[in-house]
């Protein structure tokens, strides 16, 4: 039987920002997850390539269980960890500092690692490199 996806912005689905584990998310952490999948949007039309979510929304106990950071914005729907189809994360992380210099895109947080690159929305600028290579 086939399931019916929620369109929630052009390119996007809601059970791509969704947690893992399947948990229910509550009305803000909804409403998070809309900002976050329009400011996505905005990334992937700029590109103009395919974006995969690796990880959007984590429920509480889904981010311990991955030894995530304690005071994730994934626990919140307002961060994203990606890739784009063609791109490396450096490309794309330096293409989202102009972006968010700009003010095209909300100048939150920009996490810069090996295989993927994380942008969240929060209300405060935030930067931090866990690249190993």
């Amino acid at each position: 039987m086939k399931t019916m996806r929620t369109q929630i912005t052009h390119n996007f689905y809601l059970d791509e920002f969704e947690c893992r584990d399947k948990s229910d998310i509550s009305l803000m952490v909804f409403k998070n997850i809309l900002r976050l999948a329009n400011k996505m949007q905005v990334i992937r039309d700029h590109f103009g390539k395919s974006i995969s979510v690796n990880s959007g929304y984590r429920s509480p106990g889904y981010n311990s269980s991955i030894n995530g950071a304690s005071k994730s914005k994934h626990k919140l729907g307002q961060a994203c960890d990606f890739t784009v189809k063609g791109l490396t994360p450096r490309e794309v992380a330096d293409e989202l500092e102009i972006l968010m210099e700009e003010g095209t895109i909300t100048n939150g947080g920009l996490g810069r690692y090996d295989t993927f690159t994380h942008y969240d929305i929060r209300r405060t600028k935030a930067r931090w490199d866990k690249r190993t290579v």
